[in-house]
């Protein structure tokens, strides 16, 4: 007798646990030939012992064993006791039926894990409570070829059968549950004549057939859970696989393997296996390429992987050039009748009318992700409805949620399709208007919060209320949180306002800006805000207002980019529109600036010369803000004495400042005094350690990380972290100056700041002195 079932079984079994014949051969005591000829169905059934060998190798439990042996059984000769004696009747064949399941791919990729999962659904299975798993996520990420594999890898753990059935959910009309029963129910030997009339009977009936049937059913392409419920065993000893687009999140008591975006090294060898690893070895950093340009989905890599094979002269480069293209890379992802553009249109078309257009606007958002307000301001909807709209986009697979923040992204392949239906339907008219409606609200909201840091503002200070004052932030923390997660948005409406010619708007918001950038001196974008708002000055004809954004860009050059060379010529240009327009305090700022640029030029000398004229050019000034200009320009001259050796005078200067704090300015509130008394505390701290006062030292230094962290300015609070861990070395509190230079170090890496460098050369240092070495006393190195 044939022993192909055994031959097929033990292939799947193999292959389902990840192991080659070599290693399985190995582990079974078998030579690699016999094994062989056993997947290959030539050798008669193997004896008891062998297939207890393969089923301790492959760690079958017992079911699984039993039925291998079953199998095995079937290939066996059976001796007959005498002429006319009868055969040991064989177990009855499952009957051929119409719902096989499709075929495996023999280059499936990836998804070990949750294939695992299933795994052990099976092994712990409980007919009281047959599993079922639901496969769901967004179009493109392989739903039903996993499932198709897991059940051809299963295939063995259910010797009653393993049915398939497409429930073509994506369709205009999904299959009715009455059909698709009565199709189970056939394929499982019921005569026509039999399968009852409705559909509470045909469930009923399902239910009793398989109560004792060990079968896997994959019911593919599910449009809700009514359609579902009606299919699913109640007693069995079986398992259902469900794949949707949609989460089916109203099903209970349900397994959800997940299913994610590949990672890059899975979606190259996904390439590899399709095309042959020749190609891919020979122009390996076009194939990684490829698998980003892809998004790591894996239907545009297998139609990319599929798009090569058919052309096997074509260079990996030439279709990673193409594929670079954003408006024809949709177009490039097609082979043959597989299009990434139509697995996505399925989804898009069964969106309501409100949906759909949240999808589409949705795509004219900047940055990786977006809050529902932005959709709601694009789509022209109320803010609950869009919210609700993005949900639902969320369980059809066509938008990701944030796991903890109330937002969503797109896949990059989606976002592109939603770009084209945006310009498919919408038109330019519609988009522009959408576009400026959200930008208008934006950038009214981020001039609100960003006005919450500004301690003291200026009467003239344009009054714009928030569009929204009942969600609007209240304190600094909440407009902190919004404006750093809504960055992109604010940033690129700024960016277009600047285009569109509505240069108040512009300068309104980066004057707006201005304090909270000394909470994030460290981000990059805003040496862009203030250029922007210069450029805008320039086109108003404003000279007062291209001196405050010359002084604000250089600021930015030098705290944020640490491009001095580009901060000099700002604050040259700065001092020149001050002059001009006749702003003394702007004048003052420049040579502020200039300076800074020049000492971290290393031209220190000359940066002393102008702080000293700005501070001469300042010391005239009665009004508050003059006052404060003049003690920043103080608190930087005095750092710039220390570090020329200076210490003693830098000192001076420094008390000088910390007793214009300590007796307030006025019109000036004392939470903005208490920052300016912070930073100079720390330069008389650092003054104190380049004189080897480190007892004195500290105080001043805890004093500024103190009041910084209570600021939440990192940006600040780090530096004079550093700092006080030096201090705290040459004290000899070893333990104290590790955890101190240790969390500066690290902070200051995210930060991008370069003294980043600076404290990895004191933790080794110290790591010198914990081995025995004395410590030194070598210069004390700031540079705030």
């Amino acid at each position: 007798m044939s022993n192909e079932g055994f031959a097929a079984r033990l292939h799947a079994l193999r292959t389902g646990a990840g192991l080659s014949q070599e290693e399985l051969a190995q582990a079974a005591g078998l030579s690699v030939r016999a094994l062989s000829d056993l997947e290959r169905g030539r050798s008669r059934g193997p004896q008891r012992r062998t297939v207890q060998a393969l089923a301790t190798a492959l760690d079958l439990d017992d079911a699984a064993a039993a039925e291998l042996e079953h199998a095995a059984g079937l290939g066996r000769t059976r001796p007959r006791s005498g002429a006319g004696s009868a055969t040991r009747p064989e177990p009855r064949a499952v009957p051929h039926h119409a719902l096989e399941l499709p075929r495996d791919l023999g280059d499936f990729t990836a998804r070990g894990v949750a294939l695992d999962r299933l795994r052990a659904l099976v092994g712990h299975l409980d007919p009281a409570h047959p599993p079922v798993a639901v496969v769901s996520g967004q179009p493109g990420l392989g739903k039903t070829a996993f499932a198709v594999h897991a059940a051809h890898t299963l295939a063995p753990h259910f010797p009653h059968g393993q049915y398939a059935i497409d429930l073509r959910g994506m369709d205009p009309r999904p299959t009715p549950p009455r059909d698709a029963l009565a199709r189970l129910l056939r394929a499982l030997g019921t005569a026509d004549s039999a399968v009852p009339t409705t559909t509470e009977d045909r469930s009923g009936l399902l239910r009793s057939l398989l109560r004792d049937r060990r079968i896997l059913l994959l019911l593919d392409n599910a449009a809700d859970e009514d359609q579902v419920r009606p299919l699913l065993p109640g007693h069995s000893p079986s398992l259902t696989l469900i794949t949707s687009r949609n989460t089916l999140a109203g099903l209970e008591a349900v397994h959800r393997p997940e299913l994610t975006l590949l990672r890059r090294e899975e979606a190259v060898e996904l390439l590899t296996r399709v095309i042959g690893p020749e190609r891919v070895h020979r122009e390996s950093q076009a194939a990684r390429d490829l698998a980003d340009l892809c998004g790591h989905l894996p239907l545009a890599v297998r139609i990319a992987a599929q798009r090569l094979a058919a052309r096997p002269g074509e260079h990996l480069g030439k279709l990673a050039t193409q594929l670079a293209e954003d408006t024809t890379r949709l177009d490039a992802l097609r082979a043959g009748s597989l299009q990434v553009r139509a697995a996505f249109a399925l989804s898009y078309r069964q969106l309501p009318p409100p949906a759909r257009t949240v999808f589409r606007r949705a795509s004219l958002t900047a940055g990786p992700d977006f809050s529902p307000q932005s959709a709601a301001l694009l789509a022209g909807l109320p803010l609950r409805q869009a919210a609700a709209c993005a949900q639902d986009l969320t369980d059809a697979g066509l938008l990701q949620s944030h796991p903890t923040a109330d937002r969503y992204r797109f896949h990059d392949l989606l976002r592109l399709f939603a770009a084209e239906q945006l310009a498919e339907e919408d038109g330019p008219a519609h988009t522009t208007a959408a576009q400026n409606r959200a930008d208008l609200w934006t950038l009214h909201r981020a001039k609100a919060a960003a006005r919450l840091f500004d301690t003291a503002p200026h009467p003239d200070t344009d009054p714009t209320p928030d569009p929204d004052p009942a969600t609007a932030p209240a304190d600094h923390e909440q407009a902190r949180v919004w404006l750093e997660a809504e960055k992109a948005q604010w940033l690129a409406a700024l960016g277009r306002a600047q285009a569109r010619g509505l240069h108040q708007q512009v300068i309104d918001t980066a004057e707006a800006m201005h304090w909270f950038s000394d909470r994030t001196p460290h981000w990059e974008a805003w040496a862009q805000v203030f250029q922007w708002a210069v450029d805008s000055a320039r086109a108003l004809g404003s000279k007062r207002d291209e001196a405050v954004h010359l002084n604000y860009l250089a600021w930015a050059y030098n705290m944020g980019l640490h491009d001095h060379t580009a901060a000099l010529t700002s604050a040259q240009a700065a001092l020149a529109a001050a002059r001009e327009s006749g702003d003394r305090l702007q004048a003052g700022w420049a040579l502020g600036y200039a300076a800074g640029a020049l000492h971290r030029l290393g031209r220190t000398g000359e940066s002393i010369i102008r702080l000293q004229e700005a501070a001469d050019h300042l010391s005239g000034q009665t009004d508050p803000e003059s006052r404060l200009a003049e003690l920043t320009v103080l608190n930087t001259l005095g750092q710039h004495l220390r570090q020329t050796g200076r210490a003693e005078e830098a000192l001076a200067i420094h008390r000088r400042s910390e007793a214009i704090c300590q007796a307030g300015v006025a019109g000036k509130p004392r939470e903005l005094i208490g920052l300016y008394l912070a930073v100079t505390r720390q330069h008389i701290g650092n003054d104190l350690a380049s004189l080897h006062r480190w007892d004195e030292a500290e105080h001043p230094l805890s004093y500024a990380l103190t009041h910084f962290q209570a600021a939440q300015m990192p940006a600040w609070s780090e530096p004079a972290r550093l700092d006080l861990g030096i201090v705290l070395r040459h004290l000899t509190r070893h333990h104290d100056a590790r955890a101190a230079l240790t969390a500066a170090h690290d902070s200051l890496v995210r930060l991008n700041n370069p003294r980043a460098s600076e404290a990895a050369d004191h933790l080794r240092q110290l790591d010198r002195t914990s081995a025995g070495s004395p410590v030194g006393h070598e210069k004390f190195p700031t540079d705030q």
